[in-house]
C-alpha cells in the first residue's frame, strides 16, 4: 500500500516556468523523496496532482528544450 504525503502545511512557490502572470501560475512543493507536488494557484484549496520525481523532470526539460507544441 502506499501512502499519499501529507500536503495541508507544505510550503508553495510558483513555478519558474510559469509565465509570471496571475492567471497562469503553477505552484510546486519541494522536499518530497520521489514527488513533486503541484496545484492551480488559483485554487489552491482544490486538487493537488503528485508526479513521480522522474516524470516531472522530463516534463521539465520537454519545456526547456522548447518541445512541447
Amino acid at each position: 500500500m502506499k501512502t499519499i504525503p501529507n500536503l495541508a502545511r507544505v510550503a508553495w512557490r510558483k513555478s519558474s516556468y510559469s509565465d509570471g502572470g496571475e492567471d497562469n501560475c503553477v505552484e510546486v512543493s519541494d522536499g518530497f523523496h520521489g514527488a513533486v507536488p503541484v496545484r492551480d494557484s488559483k485554487h489552491p484549496a482544490g486538487g493537488v496532482l503528485l508526479f513521480p520525481a522522474a516524470a516531472w523532470s522530463a516534463f521539465i526539460a520537454t519545456v526547456k528544450a522548447e518541445q512541447l507544441s
